[in-house]
């Protein structure tokens, strides 16, 4: 979004070099997309759609599709025609990736999204995955009894170093794309509308989970969507604690904050997304926010103090995966949120492994290097805590080791 300056996102900025090249391109907040005129051809968009989720085909004046594609339903319909890899291009991507991720200390990670579960399964029977996998399918507007119970059914299916662990929900987009829910519109007079058309509906869905026993992750960057998921956990009552969470949080007013240790909803975070914000305001999250919510950017410190769980990790494909620095941004954020305090080195390892566990509901087995935990550790060449963040994004990983396996050996 920084690119297009504000500019609307069109496929004439492209197709002069495209031509008649079906391209999807993915913009990096993996809530839009721009298609080319050969993409939108193959996938049958001609004009705008309906949908049962927040999502738009964005058309111009004529109504001529502009190739702005924003949400996962609009995206859909251009990404599902496009051509599949082979399972074997797709298996080296996953073993070459979790290979990769293994070299920068990660033991494990969150998948929200159900993955290839047919390929993950194979690979896991055939090898031992090199990063451990817990997986949270989505539940998205307009899914009824029967989505529901499928979802509840397929908890705990699993194998080796993977399982299915919760269910993912989206109550809002990206700031840059308008379509995070807000309090108050932005400024260009976008973001008060709910990722669920019928936000109701969302707190049924959770409420069906949550009876069923399967935690939640919801996606929430905006203050709006932040204080509906807070207000939909206190609704579940005290059984509620520990078992949902928040995903994102990037911009939330004084009184929200303590409600996360209050209602024992744990705030997963991702230091390395204020990388794409800038300190003087230019950046198109900040221009559309504005200064006063600006202000408000990721707010890990101040949920620390509040006594919340804050869990860290990196949303990648968004964000790179390293693990080293997640902890060198959580300790030193940027951009936006470059004049607030981080955490220590010790709160910022905490992220990756206490309280990340612990916004699993695995804090006992997990996030510790003790007798009847899992044998998921990493030996890093500097100390976390105490090496500058400059320093510890460069810190040699000498060992990983995920379920007791050497995942990664690096150089002595």
């Amino acid at each position: 979004h920084n690119v297009f300056a504000g500019r609307p996102v069109d496929r004439a900025l492209v197709e002069d070099v495209l031509g008649n090249t079906p391209a999807f391109l993915r913009l990096y907040d993996g809530h839009s997309a721009l298609a080319g005129g050969a993409a939108l051809a193959a996938a049958g968009v001609t004009g705008a759609r309906a949908f049962t989720q927040r999502s738009q085909v964005v058309c111009d004046a004529d109504g001529r599709p502009t190739g702005h594609l924003v949400e996962h339903a609009a995206m859909d319909l251009v990404a599902r025609v496009a051509p599949r890899p082979s399972y074997a291009a797709r298996r080296e991507r996953l073993v070459g990736l979790l290979t990769a991720m293994a070299a920068t200390g990660l033991t494990g990670a969150h998948v929200m999204d159900a993955g290839d579960a047919e390929l993950v399964g194979a690979v896991a029977r055939e090898t031992v995955l090199p990063v451990r996998l817990r997986f949270a399918p989505w539940c998205m507007p307009g899914a009824g009894e029967a989505d529901l119970a499928e979802l509840i059914a397929g908890q705990g299916r699993g194998g080796r170093h993977w399982v299915v662990d919760g269910v993912k929900f989206f109550m809002d987009g990206t700031v840059e794309g308008g379509t995070a829910w807000l309090e108050h519109a932005d400024c260009h007079g976008q973001g008060t509308a709910a990722f669920w058309p019928d936000p109701r509906a969302y707190a049924a869905a959770v409420r069906r989970l949550h009876a069923a026993g399967v935690r939640t992750a919801t996606h929430a960057i905006g203050d709006a969507a932040v204080r509906h998921v807070l207000d939909v956990v206190a609704g579940l009552g005290t059984g509620g604690r520990g078992r949902h969470r928040v995903e994102h949080i990037e911009t939330a007013p004084d009184a929200l904050l303590p409600r996360f240790a209050e209602l024992g909803v744990a705030a997963s975070m991702q230091p390395p997304h204020t990388a794409y914000t800038r300190a003087d305001g230019t950046d198109e999250w900040s221009r559309r926010l504005g200064g006063a919510r600006a202000g408000r950017a990721w707010r890990l410190r101040d949920l620390r103090d509040a006594g919340a769980t804050v869990a860290l990790g990196s949303d990648w494909p968004i964000a790179h995966y390293d693990v080293r620095a997640v902890l060198a941004d959580a300790r030193a954020p940027r951009g936006a949120a470059s004049g607030r305090a981080g955490l220590t080195g010790l709160e910022a390892l905490e992220g990756c492994t206490t309280h990340a566990a612990r916004a699993a509901g695995e804090d006992g087995s997990a996030g510790r290097i003790a007798v009847g935990h899992r044998a998921d550790l990493t030996a890093l060449g500097l100390d976390p805590v105490d090496a500058p963040p400059d320093e510890l994004t460069e810190a040699p990983v000498r060992l990983t080791v995920t379920g007791g396996h050497v995942t990664h050996h690096g150089r002595p």
